[in-house]
């Protein structure tokens, strides 16, 4: 159970973190911050590999990465509908 809380954690300070270097907000707030980060962390292992730090079940430096991109094209995506409507 505490392995799932820090998940939890990690996911969200990981998909805030992400948020704060491109400037973009992550819709949904904390919970968009815990999915940008738990997806991103996908996204990154599959990317970059797993290396570097682990914090619960994070490789640090691939999951930000893959945190970043997920923000970048959701904000994109978002952008782009609002200009549309």
């Amino acid at each position: 159970m505490m392995s799932f809380i820090w998940f939890l954690i990690i996911g969200g300070v990981l998909g805030w973190l992400a948020g704060v270097i491109l400037g973009r907000d992550v819709p949904g707030g904390v919970i968009g911050n815990i999915v940008a980060g738990i997806i991103g962390s996908w996204i990154g292992s599959a990317l970059l590999g797993n290396w570097g730090w682990q914090v619960s079940d994070f490789y640090v430096f691939p999951a930000l990465v893959g945190a970043i991109i997920l923000i970048f094209i959701v904000s994109f995506i978002m952008r782009s509908f609002k200009k549309a409507t």
